[in-house]
């Protein structure tokens, strides 16, 4: 089936309501969803309109336009993306979607009374501009692309609660997963060059803030743009001075090479932290994903960095019910993973998406059992994070405190990924303090003896 056909659709709608304010007046809203990919898109974006004269406010204050960043990963992520765009037209402001779900499905959001744009892949970056065209009258309704002709990647990061930033590296996939719609929604594998990359790097550094999360939709096939690497790409940013550590949010087993791998554990910034997609345990399963490695790579990668560093974090995505995933071939993945030694898992039951191969699929696995499958694995996740908790108890680790506080109790997370609690003081919030980690806690945190 050829997809190009569903991203190129205009919808006309006259606008007949008068300017709401003059422009150094008019104040914008963002409400975000999904991955910490659209966080930094949306960051940079409310960035160039505050430099354009407008005032940013939260989404649940009164605002002459709202803008709604999607998601479009599940069918859940469809379901919120719905509830936010509805509360934003009762509003009686502009609104404007934009992001995944309005490159995969803007017919059916621009059916949605009180929608006045949307936004395709591209066009997204040029909000700003398509925001003021509607306040002086435009009235075209859908601004899409041909997602096949996405060629540009446009830098971004943001910062939160001014400790952690989370800095976009790459954009697009070009692996074609039969689940997935990231490729139909994003684009091809692209990126903007190291040197522009250790920029950022450097401007980030400047704010003050200390720890770095390298972003993309799949990080470790940095380099089809401009023929560089991702080694090659953390093996610069490892000099940047100011931030203290830098953190690899995902990638790739057929991506995380030894050469990686032995980097960061003798890097003095990049965390012994590694999160890698599993999906399933079951070779047969994975070959109907059509995901690019066999479960013996995911092993020997675990098995690797366990080898070189022994207190290293290691995370992984599962996704359970897949069509065709008989109980035999989930407890296969379940005992597999058992006979893992990583740290957690983050597990997601599978969600049909149309315009993928696996939507044709037949055997479809039903909703009580996906339920029951998840539920399994996220018990056997948390005996893992507890065995890794408990692995580093009375361990010297350095953490980095954020300013949320719960019960007169702050929290942070050592360079392993491992979170602690210690008595609120202000004084550490964004500090880099070196603590010994306790025993676990009923708040699924450990324990903080501050050095």
């Amino acid at each position: 089936m050829d997809n190009r056909s569903n991203f190129a659709t205009k919808i006309e709608q006259t606008v007949t309501e008068p300017l709401l304010h003059p422009i150094h007046e008019r104040k914008v809203a963002f409400h975000t969803l999904g991955c910490k990919l659209n966080f930094a898109e949306s960051a940079m974006l409310m960035q160039r309109f505050r430099e354009r004269g407008y005032r940013t406010v939260d989404f649940d204050d009164e605002a002459d336009v709202y803008i709604i960043n999607t998601c479009s990963v599940t069918h859940v992520a469809d379901k919120k993306c719905r509830q936010a765009i509805k509360k934003a037209t009762h509003r009686g402001a502009r609104v404007v979607v934009m992001g995944c779900y309005a490159q995969l499905k803007p017919e059916e959001i621009a059916a949605i009374e009180g929608v006045n744009l949307v936004l395709g892949t591209s066009e997204k970056f040029r909000v700003i501009d398509h925001v003021e065209a509607l306040f002086s009258g435009n009235t075209t309704k859908i601004h899409s692309c041909d997602i096949f002709d996405v060629e540009d990647f446009d830098a971004s990061y943001s910062i939160s609660e001014r400790t952690r930033a989370f800095l976009k590296v790459q954009d697009g996939c070009n692996y074609n997963c039969t689940y997935c719609t990231i490729p139909l929604a994003r684009g091809i594998s692209r990126n903007t060059s190291i040197e522009k990359i250790m920029q950022q790097a450097k401007t980030i550094a400047a704010q003050g803030v200390k720890e770095v999360v390298l972003t993309g939709v799949n990080i470790g096939d940095f380099g089809h743009s401009t023929g560089e690497t991702f080694f090659q790409l953390i093996r610069q940013l490892d000099t940047v001075e100011g931030i203290d550590r830098f953190r690899i949010s995902s990638i790739e087993p057929n991506l995380l090479s030894n050469e990686i791998i032995d980097f960061v554990a003798t890097s003095q910034r990049f965390v012994p932290h590694f999160h890698i997609p599993l999906q399933s345990g079951s070779n047969q399963i994975l070959a109907a994903m059509g995901r690019r490695y066999r479960r013996e790579v995911f092993a020997s990668r675990v098995n690797y960095i366990r080898h070189t560093m022994p207190f290293a974090c290691i995370g992984a995505d599962v996704i359970v019910g897949f069509p065709g995933e008989t109980d035999e071939l989930f407890e296969e993945t379940y005992h597999f993973i058992q006979s893992l030694d990583i740290s957690y898992l983050h597990v997601f039951p599978f969600s049909d998406r149309p315009n993928t191969k696996a939507f044709e699929m037949k055997n479809k696995v039903e909703p009580r059992i996906k339920e029951m499958r998840s539920k399994k694995l996220l018990d056997l996740s948390r005996e893992k994070r507890k065995k890794f908790y408990q692995l580093n108890e009375g361990r010297s680790e350095k953490v980095i405190f954020e300013s949320r506080i719960r019960k007169n109790y702050m929290y942070g997370f050592t360079s392993n990924y491992i979170k602690v609690e210690a008595p609120y003081n202000q004084e550490l919030i964004g500090k880099v303090t070196r603590v010994e980690v306790g025993k676990l806690t009923g708040n699924e945190s450990c324990k903080a003896l501050i050095l």
